[in-house]
This record gives structure tokens, sequence and C-alpha cells, in this order.
């Protein structure tokens, strides 16, 4: 059964997403999931998208702001257009996004069906169903505005929603995974990120089956039961009784299930600090760079000018790739990796970008060829960096950031405020 396995608070943030970070992003999102598509299945990506903390790493890797509601929108659109040119050889298909684009869903996956032969119908009619059930079932102040559904060939699917509040500055985001999914109104999702804000309306719930029986129960019986009901509630006495008492046990839920729940709260500071990152972690990716990358791997690559720095930036997506869940509890740490957008940690280091892109796509198209040598090499740097996590150690996190902000000229640091030309860049989609 399909149930929620953990919660986030994202922060809202306006911006964009300048032409040379999102061309970018999507060559990056595409190279990443053939990887993974190679390696693991697409079962196993589609499990990843499901994941909250694993899908704002993904985010903060591509040099996203690593902590705002802005990673959805941008992972999504990065997607639908990196892998749009490799989605019949793949076997996956995105569909829909934001705004206008979300109603353009059904549609889109009817000509998925027509291409593959999967039950184009139903797969419309879950769309329509999962919006509805996190719209309405679940009634918890915010409003939907982005809706993507992930399908593959198989008709296996993924669909990742998210709602935002104004009045609170807040977005929510809805994992769904149709892996051992029974019933749509039993407990469904995979995830549910965002921060609770008194009572929620859940009627998706498993524990709500016997709330949505007694709803059908006064449709059936007409007005005059509720209206009755509603009355009392006008009496001194009967300020504020339950419509039905008899449910209050069975919906209750206990702190210590609550609390054993993941939680990823995303701060509203937008730099990234020391208390946001596991940093043992990032000195064993470190390490890891430092001692196989300069002498190993580029012989290994055979690609030229790569360093420790774009080494240390591959052992990050390395983990992207290959990690377990317990990998992705600090998201801030893979902003280190290519920096963000708007600055924070870092300008992004389109040089030291563009040499793992080349990496990555390099290993990837041997690896369709037949020859998963270099491939199999980022494996082995994240495995490395791994063996080396207990006992590396390195610079401090504000060292560390010093370091990279001081170099930033030398990578080619880059943000959205930056008016200098790219060459490299195409003009941006409509996400």
């Amino acid at each position: 059964m399909a149930k929620r396995t953990g919660s986030a608070d994202l922060p809202l943030h306006g911006g964009r997403v300048p032409p040379w970070l999102a061309t970018r992003m999507a060559c990056l999102g595409r190279v990443i999931v053939e990887a993974i598509v190679h390696h693991y299945g697409r079962d196993e990506l589609l499990r990843r998208l499901a994941h909250p903390f694993w899908f704002q790493s993904f985010g903060a890797v591509m040099g996203m702001d690593w902590h705002s509601s802005g990673i959805t929108t941008s992972v999504i659109g990065a997607l639908k257009r990196g892998l749009g040119p490799v989605e019949r050889e793949l076997g996956i298909y995105v569909c829909g996004g934001r705004g206008r684009h979300s109603r353009r869903t059904p549609a889109e996956l009817t000509s998925v069906g027509e291409r593959t032969g999967v039950d184009a119908d139903s797969l419309a009619r879950t769309s329509r169903l999962v919006a509805k059930i996190d719209s309405a079932a679940v009634q918890d102040g915010f409003d939907l505005y982005l809706h993507a559904f992930i399908v593959t060939s198989a008709g296996d699917w993924c669909v990742v929603q998210q709602g935002m509040s104004d009045a609170r500055g807040e977005a929510r985001r809805y994992h769904w995974l149709s892996e051992n999914l029974e019933s749509f109104l039993d407990s469904p999702h995979a995830a549910i990120e965002g921060r609770s804000h008194g009572a929620i309306v859940n009627l998706a719930d498993a524990r709500a089956a016997r709330s949505r029986s007694a709803g059908l129960d006064l449709v059936r019986e007409g007005p005059d039961r509720t209206i009755r009901v509603l009355r009392r509630l006008r009496e001194p006495a009967n300020a504020a009784p339950s419509l039905f008492p008899e449910l209050e046990p069975e919906l209750a839920i206990e702190p210590a299930a609550l609390e054993a729940l993941p939680r990823l709260q995303m701060p509203a500071h937008h730099d990234v600090r020391a208390s946001d990152v596991v940093l043992r972690r990032l000195h064993a990716a470190l390490a890891a760079a430092a001692d196989r990358g300069p002498e190993e791997f580029t012989d290994v690559l055979l690609t030229p000018g790569v360093g420790a720095r774009t080494i240390g930036a591959l052992a990050l997506v390395a983990e992207v790739v290959h990690g377990t869940p317990c990998r992705f509890s600090d998201p801030a740490r893979f902003s280190l990796a290519h920096g963000g957008k708007d600055g924070h940690p870092f300008p992004v280091p389109l040089r030291v970008y563009d040499e793992t892109l080349g990496v990555l796509k390099n290993a990837v198209a041997r690896a369709k060829l037949g020859n998963g040598e270099r491939l199999s090499a980022i494996r082995r740097l994240d495995l490395e960096a791994r063996r080396l996590e207990r006992a590396a150690s390195g610079p401090g996190f504000d060292e560390f950031i010093a370091r990279e902000r001081a170099l930033s000229d030398h990578y080619g640091g880059r943000t959205v405020q930056s008016t200098r030309g790219d060459r490299g860049a195409t003009k941006e989609r409509d996400r």
C-alpha cells in the first residue's frame, strides 16, 4: 500500500530560470536520468521522483535554488525538455506541467497511448482523479498550480503536484507512485511536503473511510439531517460539537506516528549555511576527488582539463544517481556541486558545469554502445566517497564557500543577475 513517506516546507520564491541555466539543466537532467535507467531501470527512476528528499537534491545539483518551491517547476520543465528527444528510447514520458500545461495532461497522455499502446483512457482518468483528490479531498489551504504525470511505456507512473498559499508564503508538494497502489482513497500518497497549519481535511486518508461513508449517507438522506445538525451548532451549550463523534478515535493521529515520518524543513534563509550540510559527506566527496580524480579519472574518462574541482562535482552527481534514501537528508549539500542561479551558495561555475556535463554525456553515450567502463568509473567515485566518509577531513564550511567565491571568475561563475552573453544557451521554453 502506498502511503505518505514524509513532509517538507518549501518557501515561495519569485524569479526566473535564465536561458543559460535552463539549457544546462535540461541536459544534466537527461544524462542523470539515462544513468539511473541504465543502472537501475525505469521503475527505480519513478521511485526516486516520488521521494521528496531525492527530488529536492536532484534540483539542487542542477543549479536551482536549493530550498525554494521553484525547484519543482524547474525540475519538471528540465525533464520535459531534456527527455523529449529520447523519450521513445528510454520509454519515459513527462506530461503536464505548470498552469495551462497541467490542463494538457490528458491530451498528452492520449498521445503517449497512441505511440506505446498503454491504456491512455485509464491514465487520463488517473491524472484527473489524482488532481481532484489533492485539490478537493485534501483541503490543506494550498491551491494546486502544477501537475506533472511521468509515465513509462509499461504504464507505470508517478505524479508530482504542487500547491501554493500566498498568505503563508509557502508551497506544498505532493508525490504519488503507482507501485503498490491499491486504492486512490486509502492513503495513496507516496509523500506530501509542507508545514502543517492547523486542521487539515484529508478524505483520501485510509482513516477517513467511515467519514466518506457518512458523507455519502448525508447526501442520500437529503438536507433535513444536515440542517438539524447545523441548528444545534447555534445553541450555546453546543458551540463545537462533532458531526460524527463516533469517528473521532478512528481519525485521531498518534503523535508518535507523525514523529516517525521523515520531515524535510526548508528554511526561509536563502543562503546555504553550515547547519544545512552534513559536513562529513562533503569532506568525503572532496577526498574522493583529490585521491582518485586527477590521476585515475582523467585517464579513465579521457576528458582533457578535468581536475579535482570537476571530479568533486561529479562525486555529488554520482550520489544523486546511486545514493540510497538516507543520503539525501541534506539537499543543500548538492548545491555545492554547481552553485545556485541566485549566487547561493556561490555563482554557478559554468566551466565546471560544462565539464561535468561533458564527462557524463560521454560516459552515457559509450554505455549505450556497450562500453560501460566510464559510467562505472563514476559509480566507483560514489563508492569511494562513501568509503572515506568516516575518516575524511577537509576545510570548514565557511572556508570552502569562501574559496569557491574567490575562484568564481576563474570557473566562469554566473548568476541570474549576470548580463554577459552565453553562446551555449538557447531560448528558454515556457515552463
